[in-house]
């Protein structure tokens, strides 16, 4: 991109900030994103892609287990939506999925209560049983084993 990564940068701030300053900032961002264009909602994605594996894990960890919390509280619908965004750009570029620790990603959904997960986990199947064979069979190959089973897939 030729221009600055503000939202990558935000999201970087956002993983320094403590959990009562960090919930309330990326639940209104998560909710103001459906309010976007989706070129705009494409570039959130795209920054958060790039932006995320550059924070330390430790730190990326607690922002990933607040979005996850917030995203599993969402209504289905809007639930959905975020989360295809990400899996619908992460098939058109596998390739920064690479770069994330996913093992680490997967503990981080693992030490969310049962209810948070369950939510979570439903919407990510509709998701897949939404996507074509070609496009599930991409995903499979770059999501752990170990995912693939906690998330039933």
């Amino acid at each position: 991109m030729s221009h600055p990564n503000f939202a990558g940068n935000i999201i970087v701030n956002l993983a320094n900030l403590p959990d009562f300053l960090r919930k309330p900032i990326l639940k209104k961002r998560m909710e103001e994103f459906f309010t976007l264009s989706a070129p705009d909602q494409l570039e959130i994605i795209n920054n958060a892609l790039e932006a995320g594996p550059t924070i330390p894990f430790p730190n990326f960890a607690k922002l990933f287990a607040t979005w996850l919390e917030i995203l599993s509280a969402m209504p289905e619908e809007k639930r959905i939506g975020l989360a295809s965004a990400y899996v619908l750009e992460v098939l058109r570029n596998p390739q920064k999925l690479i770069l994330f620790n996913l093992d680490g990603i997967l503990e981080v959904f693992l030490s969310l209560d049962k209810s948070n997960q369950d939510s979570i986990v439903g919407s990510v199947q509709k998701i897949f049983s939404g996507l074509t064979e070609q496009q599930r069979k991409q995903l499979f190959l770059i999501i752990p084993n170990s995912a693939k089973e906690k998330l039933g897939l």
